[in-house]
């Protein structure tokens, strides 16, 4: 995972990274990338909380826009937040299964 932003800082103490400005974290193993005004990655909980005009997009048109997202790493669970009193907005493509032929009897 890799993570731009106009400043960042780690506390050693509270475990807790922060980015804010422009944040952009590509994620390649998810084919994701997501863009907020802040990122924070708490280490001891293993919780990202994207905040601020979150977009995460994922390879192939999979979208999610929320106010603020909350990733749990460890149970690879996402929340999405709305802005207040609005909605989050959600695309997900649907993959088409292609039929396998039947097996021929012998």
């Amino acid at each position: 995972m890799t993570i731009e932003s106009d400043q960042q800082r780690a506390d050693q103490l509270t475990g807790v990274i922060t980015a804010t400005g422009n944040v952009r974290i590509v994620y390649p193993d998810e084919r994701v990338v997501a863009t907020a005004r802040q990122a924070q990655y708490f280490s001891k909980e293993n919780r990202v909380v994207l905040s601020g005009d979150v977009d995460i997009v994922q390879e192939g048109g999979n979208l999610i826009r929320a106010e603020q997202v909350v990733y749990l790493v460890d149970g690879e669970r996402l929340i999405a937040i709305p802005p207040r009193g609005e909605q989050v907005f959600s695309r997900v493509r649907i993959q088409q299964s292609t039929p396998q032929p039947a097996a021929a009897q012998p």
